[in-house]
């Protein structure tokens, strides 16, 4: 074995920056190797409870805020759209805000990203419970309902992108991060299933009923929604309001949990460097960095392909295969399916890689959306399918937050000088998967304008049922191809990430080495 840790010493030396090792100078005294940083089930299940409020309330908003914004709080369609639409933007812009504010946070007792998670959780639950309140004064509400979505969407972003940053940050070890983001992922499609269960449960009874018009077609009859009794509307918006309390409550139990759960640690070289980059220093740095440009743009792709999907999966039930009754158990069938696949991808990612996992993984979904395209309206396929598209969920969900650390750590390689940059990479990631979903969002409404969608109608013109069929297959699977020929561009291999590891390992045993003297320290800040 000698020889092997040998060849590993070398490797790893022969990875670091130039200027780590002088020429002529000779590597300093092998010392005993120390003991892996391991992660325990608790800590790994106490980070990973830290991901659903985000996918909780974003689950029950993305679902549920516009039918509450049309028949419960009764806005005017043209507000309603407004609100949405700039809510939706809004959201994505608060990304790279938060991540340039939290780049110039300084390191606390707590931390630097807890202090972000700690004192915007109170804060998002009183906006949060505020956006499931019908004031009482009609003219306002537009105006009510904006600025609670908004400032809600910010409050949850000052979480969730610490929180996503904090992947690197709870070990120093890849395996152990790569664990601990195969839990946070699972827990993250349980958010999504507890979420539509709660305010499915619940809010149930605020659905508007359809009627036929007297010329044939079924449309929703808005004289019924706005004659109904004061006492009957009274009690569906009491009822949002219980569930937005109990999803607030579900909030407040997980940020104490990962709170009191995970503590963030500090990389040793990091200790002894300078304040960090600027933000657009890092910005730059981090944009002009290819496997990260190329990480992103692929899932851009896959990513867009799903919430296409995704956005338009209710309506596809409804109109298209005639399943009115079953969207929520279909529904439930892929999420499920996802969260049982998960610990299964992420065995199959350690043994063969995380390069094939993308492959098989989100391909997989094809050959079952090729199905669905070709066959008749038949339950049975349709469950069989959901089973199937939960599998490829599930690795959609977990590759991109498991290969971005890679990413990072071969940014840390390549710029050793350049920290505090993990909230960027983060926010911007966040930020471009909100662009995709507000571009599947624009192109799926426009396309159903085209073909004659009727709104809140029982059935829909052909056209509409074709336009919704290719939006859930065609459209998809172009996507999905165009994302796996990019990922062909990723240069960050299982060879690749192993080479890092090894000479980003060099680096934190030289930095936290106990038998550096004060001269060998300075010297080391001084190369680094």
């Amino acid at each position: 074995m000698a020889k092997g840790e040998g060849a590993e010493s070398g490797s790893a030396a022969g990875l670091l920056p130039p200027g780590i090792l002088q020429a002529g100078e000779r590597p300093a005294q092998v010392k005993e190797p120390k003991k892996k940083q391991q992660l325990s089930i608790c800590n790994k299940l106490c980070y990973a409870v830290g991901g659903a409020p985000y996918q909780v309330t974003g689950c029950v908003l993305g679902f549920f805020l516009q039918i509450y914004l049309l028949d419960v709080a009764q806005v005017d369609p043209f507000p309603a759209s407004i609100i949405l639409f700039v809510g939706r933007a809004w959201d994505a812009f608060t990304d790279p805000l938060v991540g340039f504010c939290i780049s110039k946070s300084s390191w606390t007792r707590l931390g630097r990203l807890m202090p972000w998670i700690i004192f915007s959780t109170p804060l998002a639950i009183i906006a949060y419970f505020l956006i499931w309140f019908v004031p009482d004064f009609p003219q306002v509400q537009p105006l009510w309902y904006l600025l609670f979505y908004c400032l809600f969407e910010t409050l949850v972003t000052c979480f969730h992108v610490p929180y996503s940053a904090l992947t690197m940050f709870i070990s120093t070890e890849q395996s152990e991060r790569d664990s601990a983001t195969a839990y946070r992922m699972t827990v993250e499609v349980l958010g999504t299933v507890l979420g539509t269960a709660i305010q499915g449960q619940i809010v149930g009874q605020a659905d508007t009923p359809c009627l036929q018009d007297p010329n044939g077609s079924a449309v929703a009859s808005d004289s019924a929604n706005r004659t109904q009794s004061i006492t009957s509307l009274r009690d569906t918006q009491n009822a949002y309001l219980l569930a937005a309390g109990v999803i607030a409550s579900i909030y407040v139990i997980c940020a104490v949990i990962l709170t009191l759960g995970v503590r963030e640690q500090r990389e040793p070289y990091e200790t002894q460097q300078a304040e960090p980059v600027s933000f657009f220093r890092g910005l730059r740095l981090v944009m002009s960095h290819g496997p990260y440009i190329k990480l992103i743009t692929g899932f851009l792709f896959t990513s867009l392909a799903f919430m296409l999907v995704e956005g338009n999966f209710a309506l596809f039930c409804t109109y298209t295969l005639g399943f009115r009754n079953e969207f929520q158990n279909l529904l439930l069938a892929i999420m499920l399916s996802a969260t049982f696949t998960i610990p299964i991808w992420q065995w199959f990612l350690t043994r063969f890689g995380k390069k094939t996992a993308v492959y098989i993984g989100i391909s997989s979904a094809v050959p079952f959306l090729i199905l669905v395209a070709l066959m008749e309206s038949n339950l049975i396929v349709t469950y069989v399918v959901a089973v199937a598209a939960g599998i490829s969920v599930a690795a959609a969900f977990l590759l991109p937050w498991s290969m971005l650390p890679d990413v990072i750590d071969d940014f840390h390689l390549k710029q050793p000088h350049s920290h505090g940059t993990e909230p960027i990479f983060f926010s911007f990631y966040v930020f471009f998967t909100k662009f995709a979903s507000g571009v599947s969002l624009g192109i799926s409404t426009l396309s159903l304008d085209f073909a004659g969608y009727q709104t809140r109608g029982c059935s829909q013109p052909a056209r509409v049922r074709f336009t919704l069929k290719m939006l859930v297959t065609m459209a998809p699977i172009v996507l999905i191809l165009l994302g796996l020929l990019l990922f062909k561009l990723y240069p960050i291999d299982e060879e690749k990430r192993r080479q890092n590891k090894k000479a980003l390992q060099a680096l934190r045993d030289e930095a936290s080495s106990s038998g550096c003297s004060d001269t060998d320290s300075t010297e080391l800040a001084s190369i680094l």
